[in-house]
This record gives structure tokens, C-alpha cells and sequence, in this order.
């Protein structure tokens, strides 16, 4: 039997499919799992002055945001063991979050309005990474306050592991823990980004009291 010119092109279009047929084919997907309700996961990508940002949402909210240099993958593998296999890129769910990322970098936002679901802080963990949204945009405490703060004083090598693996960097703001000598000690995406949000935030808290 002889094909027919559409034919020809659906049977090319399946074999070989381009960008953007698979692309399409992706987004068909993520919606249909959203709208079957077996997307548990769901990240994407944002651009920002830090270089690319993994971002990813339950359906309770933002679980994680991570820096390139934590390695995406390993990320993604986390994720899909501690929370869910059934993990997807789908941009749209994770819409808010980089609207209000772009706005924070911007100077236009000092806090995140975000459903947060914290499935991957427990215990002391927890208790500090609760208390850090408290410190005020644009100013600091050290690892030290932050202890006493959350009721152990002389938890101040435990809070420095709690900042060092808050699931929420930036949302939840541990670039605002300092060491006791003004340093800023380690960060997650770097010492540079560390010393670069704080920079942000410092000068646009001098525009706002202007």
C-alpha cells in the first residue's frame, strides 16, 4: 500500500521526533500527571545572579532549592529517596517560586510568601531552620544567637550544621547567620554567593529607609 504524504510525515514525526515534538510530548505528561494527581515531586530550573537554581514542589509546597554546584542529579536522587520516585520536571507548579526569586534579586521582595513543606528538616534541624526567616532582612546573627535563640546555648556547632544543610537556601535565609568574628563561614552555593546575598540584601535595606 502506498503512504500518503501525511502519513509519511506522522510515521517521520514518530521515528524521528524533534525538540520540540518532545518537548511537547513532555508537557503533555507533567500535565497529565498533575492532573492525575501521581506528580509527588515536581522541579525545574531558575535562572539567577547566582548561577541556575534547582527548584522542586510537593503538592505542600517548596521542598528544595539547590545551587549547580551541589550537583543537580545527586539532588534529584536525594529527592526521589527521602520523598518520592514519582518526581518530574513540571515547570508550572514551581511558577510562584521563581516569580518571587526573580523579585527578591530584583530588590523588589524582602520575604517569601511560599507554602513551605519542611519533610526534609527534623528535630534541632527544624527548630533552626524556623527560626531563620525571624531575622530581619538585611541584618545578620551569629551562629552563636541563633543558639541561644532556639533555646540551646551551647548548640553553636549544631547550628552551623543545621545552615549547612537547610533543603531551603535563600527562602529560608541561613546567609544570614555569621560566624562570632564577623566571617561569614561556609555556605551551600558557595562562599561568594554567601557574601553576594548579603551585599543585595544590605543595599536595598539602605534604599528602603531612605
Amino acid at each position: 500500500m502506498t503512504e500518503t504524504p501525511y502519513e509519511a510525515d506522522r510515521l517521520r514525526e514518530l521515528t524521528q521526533p524533534t525538540p520540540d515534538h518532545l518537548s511537547h510530548l513532555h508537557d503533555q505528561l507533567a500535565s497529565r500527571a498533575e492532573a492525575d494527581d501521581v506528580l509527588d515531586v515536581a522541579y525545574a530550573t531558575a535562572d539567577s545572579p547566582l548561577g541556575t537554581l534547582l527548584v522542586a514542589a510537593t503538592p505542600a509546597g517548596l521542598v528544595r532549592i539547590a545551587f549547580e554546584v551541589q550537583g543537580f542529579d545527586d539532588v534529584l536522587t536525594t529527592l526521589s529517596e527521602r520523598i518520592s520516585p514519582r518526581i518530574l520536571e513540571a515547570p508550572a507548579r514551581l511558577d510562584d517560586t521563581r516569580r518571587e526569586l526573580d523579585e527578591y534579586f530584583a530588590g523588589r521582595r524582602t520575604d517569601f510568601d511560599l507554602p513551605l513543606d519542611r519533610a526534609l528538616s527534623r528535630g534541632f534541624r527544624r527548630q533552626v531552620h524556623e527560626h531563620l526567616p525571624h531575622i530581619a532582612y538585611g541584618a545578620t546573627q551569629t551562629y552563636a544567637d541563633v543558639a541561644r535563640e532556639v533555646g540551646s546555648p551551647r548548640a553553636v556547632r549544631a547550628v552551623g550544621t543545621a545552615c549547612a544543610v537547610n533543603p531551603l537556601p535563600i527562602v529560608v535565609p541561613c546567609h544570614r547567620v555569621l560566624r562570632s568574628d564577623g566571617s561569614t563561614g561556609g555556605y551551600a552555593g558557595g562562599p561568594e554567593a554567601k557574601s553576594r546575598l548579603l551585599q543585595l540584601e544590605r543595599a536595598h535595606a539602605v534604599t528602603d529607609r531612605r
